[in-house]
């Protein structure tokens, strides 16, 4: 495991000690490689292990489409009600549920996005990019100044069902892109987005209300809400067969903490609730919770 490095920060909001010392308990010697980031949102408090590293959004990258789908409401270019056809063409392998509806089926705008977050369904994931397309989220994500985030393609699926990629970004057509898939961000990038939903600057104060309502009700909390259930979890988590990811915001009687977790390189291929990677994000997620005040 690379060096682990504190952010600069004032000393009074530096995290102790014994919270490095206990990430590095965790993370020593586990087969895959970690990128975290946590923040506390009334503090400044963070700690950071490689957060500056690009890593592979799988669906964490949903986030972000998200955003996008929401400034081009706001912006009179989309409308929430406007109805979507479901082709069966369209429909791809992996998380959500569109793939068992009929062909032929009209949905509108807004529930696509709310069921690609949900469930992380990739169906809607593809039909809001087919609608907005992935380099408007790419403009969004610049216009909040997150240079690192892309949207690089639509979703492929999964297993032995893949089909052709298509839908790229300008960003996706960058040879050194490729290898990210869907998307590519940094833990600090992604936490810094959360930031920004909190703070009610990503599109209008309303709209971010309603995304993290949304991020509420996601229904996949076996990474950071696992350990952390007795609190309020807004959340978006990815996989893939080597990977897995979550980001989100802890909410606590003593705070906020936005954290953005990525695994990569796992040896074992396990889609069960106990993925390693998946455990071992939750038991990380107390400890960042914990170390940077926002428990005890």
């Amino acid at each position: 495991m690379r060096r682990r490095n504190f952010l600069s920060l004032p000393a009074a909001l530096a995290p102790a000690a014994e919270l490095d010392d206990a990430v590095r308990r965790e993370i020593r010697g586990f087969e895959g490689e970690v990128c975290l980031y946590a923040r506390n949102l009334a503090t400044g408090a963070a700690y950071g292990v490689r957060e500056n590293e690009r890593v592979r959004t799988a669906s964490t990258i949903k986030l972000p489409i998200m955003a996008a789908a929401f400034a081009k409401v706001r912006a009179g270019e989309a409308r929430w009600d406007e109805l979507i056809t479901l082709r069966d063409e369209d429909k791809v392998s992996g998380s959500g549920v569109l793939h068992e509806f009929s062909g032929g089926v009209k949905l509108p705008l807004r529930d696509l996005v709310h069921i690609m977050i949900v469930v992380s369904d990739n169906t809607a994931t593809n039909l809001v990019l087919d609608r907005i397309s992935a380099d408007a989220v790419n403009g969004v994500m610049d216009r909040l100044g997150l240079k690192e985030t892309r949207s690089l393609r639509k979703v492929r699926g999964d297993g032995a069902q893949l089909q052709a990629a298509s839908g790229w970004s300008e960003a996706g057509l960058v040879e050194e892109n490729r290898k990210y898939g869907l998307g590519v961000s940094t833990s600090r990038e992604m936490v810094e987005l959360l930031g920004k939903l909190d703070r009610g600057a990503v599109v209008t104060a309303e709209d971010s209300r309603e995304m993290l309502a949304i991020l509420n009700r996601q229904q996949f909390k076996d990474g950071i809400g696992r350990k952390l259930a007795r609190y309020k979890v807004a959340s978006k988590s990815g996989s893939l067969d080597a990977l897995r990811s979550d980001v989100g915001i802890v909410t606590t009687p003593k705070g906020k903490v936005a954290m953005a977790i990525t695994v990569d390189g796992l040896k074992d291929v396990d889609y069960t609730e106990d993925n390693a990677g998946l455990l071992l994000i939750a038991r990380l997620a107390p400890l960042l919770v914990a170390g940077l005040g926002a428990e005890g």
